[in-house]
């Protein structure tokens, strides 16, 4: 079970709670001061979590600078506006992760379409986050690497896509997309919902075009 601590917050209850997790969603830039993240030395994880997802950049609770200079190495660090990573010297780097609505918006709202679901239920939203985090791999998780990068938007698109399609059927509520109807959804495996999603994805390809000069 981990322990979080949400928005305002002293130095006392970290003390108190010894946070495996602080969730900064204030507005407040600077909440996590310095001697709030020297209090979270103490927390009863080996490795906390610092979310300072406020926006903009101004309404930060803390940067990864301040992080990573007080907490070292460790911790995990994830932010609403984008950061820049930390270099922590001999050749490490403090990871500043972009936690974004990207990662999974895209994939929820394309695969409720593709299923013909009429509502997004808890169920496909939890399997979106599932699908997401079992998509990086551990080495990068040990880095402290917590999404993936943008290179792979599409990729993860489609799989989040695919996961929430199969959570609809599962629950009844898919209705079925055109000529695929909800019984022929039910009997796609998970490679196949996969390449269903794909084919049904936008691809951003434009004509070159070539001016002639007179």
């Amino acid at each position: 079970m981990l322990n979080y601590l949400y928005l305002t917050l002293s130095i006392e209850q970290v003390k108190k709670v010894k946070p495996d997790v602080i969730l900064g969603l204030s507005a407040v830039g600077g909440l996590f001061s310095k001697e709030v993240l020297e209090a979270l030395k103490d927390s009863s994880s080996s490795r906390p979590a610092i979310f300072a997802m406020s926006n903009p950049t101004k309404n930060a609770e803390c940067t990864p600078e301040e992080a990573f200079s007080i907490l070292g190495e460790k911790i995990i660090f994830a932010s609403g506006s984008p950061f820049g990573n930390v270099d922590l010297g001999n050749g490490k780097i403090g990871h500043s992760n972009q936690g974004n609505n990207m990662y999974l918006f895209p994939g929820i709202g394309l695969g409720t379409l593709l299923s013909g679901a009429r509502v997004i239920s808890d169920g496909m939203l939890q399997a979106a986050a599932e699908r997401l985090a079992s998509y990086m791999k551990e080495e990068e998780v040990l880095e402290g690497i917590i999404y993936p990068p943008i290179s792979r938007i599409r990729d993860i698109t489609k799989e989040v896509a695919a996961a929430v399609v199969r959570e609809a059927v599962a629950e009844d509520l898919a209705e079925g997309y055109r000529d695929m109807d909800a019984h022929e959804l039910a009997r796609l495996s998970e490679e196949e919902t996969v390449d269903y999603v794909k084919n049904n994805m936008w691809s951003p390809l434009y004509p070159t075009i070539v001016y002639k000069k007179d």
